[in-house]
């Protein structure tokens, strides 16, 4: 049989899943020698990676375990994007997902790229037993204060879902709906039914208000989606308010 290439070996690995790729190059170490024992060690090393990102999704689903063995079935997380901007609306998401569901790299919306919470949108979507997505926009945030708007959005997210929810996991704010749910401190990081619905949030506003920067340019809601920065602030002071910007938050600016 015709001896492969490293390059070859690698290409062969890279279709393999990681564990499978490292066993079978090891099978190939006494042959190969030493390059392909130094190639079957990134593949050790992809493997353990792994195995550690499995294991803090785990952990992250704790409470939904907790829920399971209390005879719940389909837990939905809720988290919300956009209580703090001067302008846009404020966006909720409530997401159930498979038990035992292990979607790499997910976590709260935050603590990623803005590519990375693109690719889990797609993923999170697809996988879902069902999500649901509540858009309160500012002049409602005017008219009940951004909390009150929060828990709407919220409401809204679990009112067009598909498949409603058994029981609900919270961030830290408790909703008007007849479902048992658990209101937790910084759930987004906890949870990974909250981590996932933070993702469709925070992605889903992020897109509104990059169109909202075609409707009004020169404001930058694109680049700072909304949120008080120094250039938005600036923005406000020399062309004045647009029809998005919320009121109640920037008497101070105009």
């Amino acid at each position: 049989m015709k001896r492969l290439t490293i390059k070859s070996l690698k290409e062969q690995a890279d279709a393999m899943e990681a564990e499978e790729a490292f066993k079978w190059l090891i099978s190939l170490s006494e042959e190969y020698g030493e390059p392909v024992k130094k190639l079957a060690d990134k593949y050790y090393k992809r493997m353990e990676a792994i195995k550690k990102e499995e294991e803090r999704l785990l952990a992250m689903s704790s409470m939904e375990f907790e829920a399971y063995g209390n005879g719940y079935c389909l837990v939905g997380g809720i988290d919300e994007a956009g209580r703090g901007p001067l302008a846009g609306p404020v966006v909720a998401a409530c997401v159930i997902l498979p038990k035992g569901c292990l979607i790499h790299k997910l976590n709260d919306s935050k603590k990623l790229s803005a590519e990375v919470r693109e690719q889990l949108y797609t993923r999170i979507k697809a996988e879902a037993i069902s999500y649901g997505i509540g858009i309160v926009e500012n002049h409602i945030i005017d008219e009940i204060n951004i909390y009150e708007a929060t828990k709407k959005a919220m409401e809204l997210a679990v009112g067009c879902m598909k498949t409603r929810p058994d029981f609900l996991i919270t961030d830290a704010v408790r909703i008007n709906v007849d479902i048992p749910q658990r209101a937790v401190p910084k759930a987004d990081q906890n949870s990974v039914s909250v981590a996932a619905a933070s993702i469709l949030a925070k992605v889903t506003r992020d897109r509104i208000m990059d169109k909202m920067d075609e409707k009004y340019p020169g404001y930058g809601f694109a680049k700072h989606k909304g949120y008080g920065t120094a250039e938005h602030i600036a923005a406000i002071k020399e062309k004045g308010l647009c029809p998005i910007h919320r009121r109640s938050f920037t008497h101070n600016f105009v």
